[in-house]
């Protein structure tokens, strides 16, 4: 018999707290939304949750968020629709698969970050484009405009790289 360790390290602790954070954040877009009178999905939410996990937890939480954020999201909104959450998702899944392979590579986390959200996206929008084309999602393409995407990408590198520095 196997026995699950209920030690609460540090590590553990940025976890639970980041993981809280992540689904409460998710969870109340909406409400900040209207709240703020803002679009806060503009700055990709998801997507800032998930550089807190690969900056603060374990590359097996980090896995875990990109998967279940977008589901969770149309769990308790039904929003975005089922198919485009699943497509988050593996866009997520890709961006946290891209950066672990980019930073055994190249060294460098804020390269290794940008290139893995703009690889996550070119991914996201091919599968975005060819599911249009075939008519199982409807809606424009880009739906968050490029100089935004530039900024979030820009900004979480940024995140990343001042993390890694303060570290060193």
């Amino acid at each position: 018999m196997t026995s699950i360790s209920t030690t609460l390290t540090p590590l553990r602790i940025r976890t639970i707290l980041i993981d809280a954070a992540a689904i409460a954040f998710i969870y109340f877009m909406p409400a900040l939304s209207h709240l703020l009178a803002l679009p806060v999905y503009l700055i990709e939410p998801m997507r800032m949750m998930l550089i807190l996990a690969l900056v603060h937890t374990t590359k097996r939480n980090a896995y875990i968020l990109a998967f279940t954020l977008p589901l969770f999201s149309y769990a308790i909104s039904a929003h975005p629709v089922f198919l485009k959450s699943l497509l988050i998702s593996l866009e997520l899944l890709v961006n946290v698969w891209l950066f672990y392979a980019l930073t055994n590579l190249i060294r460098n986390r804020f390269g290794a970050i940008s290139l893995a959200i703009i690889g996550s996206k070119i991914f996201y929008y091919t599968m975005k484009f060819l599911l249009l084309q075939f008519a199982f999602l409807q809606g424009n393409l880009f739906s968050t405009p490029i100089w935004m995407q530039i900024a979030t990408t820009f900004a979480f590198s940024l995140y990343i790289y001042l993390w890694r520095r303060q570290s060193e």
